[in-house]
């Protein structure tokens, strides 16, 4: 494990929330205006392509030989090439996804072939892209693995025997399975944008490098329900899941997914992680910056039920159970064990699920039409609702296109 720290300029700029300077000379954002979606287009690139500039961070080492792609067939590149489909009652095409949606990498593998890759807004292949909230989902296989381990006994064990700093608190009564459903019944608001707001004062807590700080906040909030009846997205839950993994593991977060998934899925370059401190808790819910390809590897890894070389690394089913709606106090949910469940509507998402990231970070996996698209974007606002040009409906209308 090798641990990196910011360069003390870089820290304090981004304490400040002001811009810091790229290693190459271009402008990057502090965390603040990049929660505030107060960058301008250039600045918003240069800092998604150098995130571990943002917080302290661990290497995910990678291992082994790479895994090579094959090419798809020229018909079925052609057929994506020639995607129409309805947005907003809008006759839309590729291209008008790409530019409008300002997506920076578009991987889609079918059969594990590649159909199309396509970089944007000055981003190659070996550039490493912020996940944001698709780090979750990446956590979830992460806690799957820990229990195929015996690591962690049930998932239906309370989170204390695992992390014992949260004992005493809100979590004392939480399980496992309701940290990962987010449904813990944590009072918590995640408006990335209302500088009052928990997740602001994560994002502060973030920024002052403390280790220890995220926990003790978490553990202090109030109840708004009983544990398993009430659904609310919570970035913070998420980073107790990271307390978690490495409360079971004894090992840190980065190390823990490099030893499982990422020295042994033929990964191209090494990620990044972001750290609450130099040394501290890694951020489960967010932070993990790695490249297109690789994002894509890992959708490979779970469309393929989480095989690698005949090894089974999750339990049988876990993605499956963990990509699926749940029931939260009797009423059902669009969302799984960290992961995005398709709502339903349009058959051809049938089983498909994905994990989702701010700003535009897809990466959709359909196992019936055992197809993968990573999507990495550069989109204006952290909010959810400002695409242009609808994600699910392009995904729909590869999956057609493919059949």
């Amino acid at each position: 494990m090798i641990s990196i720290s910011v360069a003390s300029l870089l820290v304090l700029a981004s304490l400040a929330g002001s811009a810091q300077e790229a290693p190459k000379g271009e402008q990057l954002a502090g965390a603040r205006q990049v929660f505030d979606g107060r960058m301008l287009p250039g600045v918003e690139v240069n800092t998604f392509s150098h995130s571990d500039t943002l917080f302290p961070v661990n290497v995910v080492r990678r291992g082994g030989v790479v895994q090579q792609f094959a090419p798809a067939s020229e018909e079925l590149q052609a057929r994506v090439r020639n995607v129409r489909f309805k947005s907003e009652g809008q006759d839309v095409d590729l291209y008008d996804y790409l530019a409008e949606d300002r997506v920076a990498g578009l991987l889609i593998l079918k059969d594990g072939k590649v159909v199309m890759e396509d970089y944007e807004l000055g981003t190659r292949p070996e550039t490493r892209w912020i996940s944001f909230s698709m780090a979750k989902s990446i956590s979830s296989t992460l806690v799957g693995a820990a229990l195929k381990q015996g690591l962690i006994a049930s998932i239906d064990d309370p989170v204390t025997k695992y992390v014992p700093a949260l004992k005493g608190g809100v979590y004392d009564d939480v399980s496992v399975r309701n940290l990962l459903e987010m449904a813990s019944g944590v009072k918590w608001d995640e408006t990335y944008t209302d500088p009052r707001s928990d997740r602001r004062k994560l994002l502060d807590l973030q920024l002052a490098n403390k280790p220890g700080s995220i926990v003790a906040y978490m553990k202090a909030l109030p109840r708004a329900g009983a544990p398993g009846t009430i659904w609310n997205y919570s970035t913070g839950e998420s980073f107790l899941v990271g307390a978690l993994i490495e409360g079971a593991t004894h090992k840190p977060l980065a190390t823990y997914l490099s030893e499982t998934l990422w020295s042994r899925l033929g990964m191209e370059q090494d990620a990044t992680w972001w750290l609450e401190s130099k040394g501290g808790m890694g951020l489960a819910g967010s932070g993990l910056g790695a490249t297109l390809r690789d994002y894509g590897r890992f959708g490979q890894f779970v469309l393929e039920d989480g095989v690698i070389n005949g090894e089974r690394v999750v339990p049988e089913g876990w993605f499956q159970e963990a990509g699926k709606a749940h029931s939260i106090g009797g009423k059902p949910v669009d969302y799984g064990y960290l992961w995005w469940p398709l709502p339903p509507g349009d058959p051809i998402h049938q089983r498909a699920f994905e994990a989702r990231g701010i700003f535009g970070q897809h990466l959709y996996l359909n196992p019936r039409e055992k197809l993968v698209i990573a999507v990495l974007s550069a989109r204006p606002k952290p909010d959810g609702g400002r695409s242009p040009v609808s994600d699910a409906g392009f995904f729909a209308a590869v999956a057609r296109s493919l059949q």
